[in-house]
């Protein structure tokens, strides 16, 4: 089911790029917000197994479209102030993450099953939609009668899609496996193991606060630079660990690392020749299709290996990024 509604997302990105340069991308911030919204229900609600599927398409649908044109918007607001902000838009998605998965975990613990959890979520984020609409930049910010609806696919963007990819397998690759990695080589246990990722994503929303006032003092290029070398040596410390503590230690670590690299990817994209949308929604593609890919990825050279040395390739693609770094000039 996930794999599914990942597919119809990377199928519909490109095709969101390509109406926000028609009509800009406020109201397809809305029309996706809304839309994701009004899948979450469908989810719980679904009595059959084809409208099961059909409810993950419609929040794929809906999350492509709201992305590529709310980091549209970000990235024309980030081009009106007088310091880089579009990385913080990025932690409030970390931190997002973060307050559903406790509320999720609320929910289940106090017998809350999906078909009313889902309706309730679901309604009070169309609400937050709704409410973050007056904010939102008009449409003439970004949009136009003319001019190509993809991006072309220049040497800028495909460097900047290799760093997206990079930062997004590692990123799904510590979602999936963090916990497995300290169950399995340390002396954490279950309960314990599951706070490397609880480290990783608390150390990647500052980061993305972060990584802001970095990217203005010291450049995009250093921040990712320093941030995929930092990772790497995150990931190290957590592969060769026996013991709990540094083994979370070093997943937090490669939180603060990869937490401005894709952000810092995107706001690049939006820059290059011709509109952001399409260009972001080319860099995003690349990097979602690594977040899906990647875990299964290290699944498979786990079986074949072992986990620690299927994640050593992880630690390669941050070093990898690291090289990338003048992309996001």
């Amino acid at each position: 089911m996930l794999l599914i509604g990942s597919l119809a997302l990377m199928a519909a990105q490109p095709l969101a790029g390509a109406l926000a340069v028609r009509i800009g991308s406020r109201p397809l911030v809305l029309a996706g917000g809304l839309v994701y919204t009004a899948g979450l229900p469908l989810v719980g609600l679904a009595p059959t197994l084809a409208l099961f599927v059909a409810a993950f398409v419609t929040i794929a649908i809906g999350s492509s479209v709201m992305d590529v044109s709310m980091n549209a918007q970000g990235v024309a607001l980030d081009q009106r102030t007088e310091r880089p902000i579009f990385a913080s838009f990025h932690a409030a998605f970390s931190f997002g993450a973060m307050a559903g998965a406790g509320a999720g975990g609320l929910a289940a613990g106090v017998g809350l099953e999906p078909a009313a959890h889902l309706p309730i979520a679901g309604l009070l984020l169309a609400l937050v939609v709704l409410a973050a609409r007056p904010g939102l930049l008009p449409a003439t910010t970004d949009a136009r009668s003319d001019g190509p609806l993809f991006a072309r696919p220049s040497r800028a963007l495909a460097s900047l899609g290799l760093l997206a990819f990079c930062a997004l397998l590692a990123e799904g690759a510590v979602s999936d496996w963090s916990a497995i990695l300290l169950d399995r080589e340390t002396d954490a246990g279950p309960s314990l193991a599951a706070l490397g990722l609880a480290a990783f994503s608390l150390t990647m929303g500052f980061g993305r606060l972060a990584a802001d006032p970095l990217a203005g003092r010291f450049g995009r290029v250093a921040v990712v630079r320093g941030g995929g070398l930092l990772a790497a040596a995150g990931l190290t410390l957590a592969l060769l660990s026996t013991g709990a503590v540094i083994g979370i230690a070093g997943f937090a670590l490669m939180g603060a690392g990869l937490a401005g690299l894709f952000p810092l990817a995107l706001s690049a994209a939006g820059e290059t020749d011709g509109p952001a949308a399409p260009a972001l929604a080319a860099v995003a593609t690349s990097g979602y299709g690594a977040f899906i890919a990647g875990p299964a990825l290290i699944g498979l050279l786990s079986e074949a290996t072992s986990l620690p040395l299927a994640l050593s390739l992880v630690v390669v693609l941050c070093l990898a990024a690291a090289a990338l770094a003048p992309a996001a000039r």
